[in-house]
């Protein structure tokens, strides 16, 4: 399973179909989860503030508000990962879903074992700080002991990510990413000038260790596209003009270099 005690796994499902919403319960519990169902975006919100979920499924057909607004809405308050699910397949969907804060899109029907392997995915992957809480004891020890030989840190100019914290600074100003942003941009600062197929990126978030083979749909690699896309907006950069993260086309993504004349 994950370093995450089963009592500390919390999970709340946001579905207004009663069916899909039992099958929804009925993997989370069998995963050691405790959990909390939602018929609607407003019960949804108000159970993530009641009981802070390590993992939010979320539906996109909503009464009232919509699940991209409600994944919106999640973002100010939570840093829970996100699953959307929904039966829009359109890459326009995908796209929209992501960007308003999901960490995993998948497309109904789903298959039970394969929400699972997300489910199991996202369990090792370390969250993030809740929005606008203060920084934890734990955090703030690792940063006033930290040294020059201690600090578990990557740069790249004036972007900088801190692996104990989890904070991210460009230019001294914080960024707030979602966890798989964070990821993500953890792994191409590790990998420097050496390029990041999207598939090496995609099993990279499930967990798959470098050099073992997985199963890459093709939404998988849109969906690595829409997170770097997100991710160069939130660090202020451009696909046309790269400070930070550039695209070598049909590949992947590597590193800027650090000589502007390479």
């Amino acid at each position: 399973m994950s370093e995450r005690t089963a009592g500390s796994l919390v999970a709340v499902i946001i579905e207004d179909d009663a069916g899909v919403r039992s099958l929804l319960d009925e993997v989370f519990t069998a995963a050691g989860f405790r959990t909390f169902l939602a018929g609607s975006g407003e019960e949804g919100l108000a159970a993530i503030e009641a009981h802070g979920p390590v993992i939010t499924t979320l539906d996109i057909n909503l009464p009232g508000i919509d699940g991209f607004e409600v994944a919106r809405r999640i973002r100010r308050i939570s840093s829970t990962f996100i699953i959307m699910l929904s039966a829009l397949a359109e890459e326009s969907d995908v796209v929209l879903g992501l960007t308003s804060g999901a960490d995993e899109y998948l497309v109904k029907p789903f298959r039970p074992r394969e929400l699972r392997a997300r489910i199991e995915a996202l369990l090792r992957r370390p969250r993030l700080e809740e929005p606008g809480a203060p920084q934890t004891a734990r955090a703030a020890d690792a940063s006033s002991a930290a040294t020059v030989s201690t600090w578990r840190g990557r740069v790249h100019f004036d972007l900088s990510l801190d692996l104990d914290t989890r904070v991210v600074l460009v230019a001294q100003r914080r960024v707030d990413l979602t966890p798989t942003e964070f990821e993500l941009l953890s792994t191409l600062l590790a990998s420097k000038r050496r390029v990041c197929s999207k598939t090496e990126l995609a099993l990279g978030l499930r967990g798959v260790a470098p050099g073992e083979l997985g199963h890459v749909s093709e939404p998988d690699k849109r969906a690595i596209e829409t997170h770097i896309a997100n991710l160069r907006r939130k660090l202020g950069d451009s696909a046309a003009d790269p400070r930070y993260i550039e695209t070598v086309r049909g590949v992947g993504y590597r590193l800027t270099p650090e000589d502007p004349s390479l």
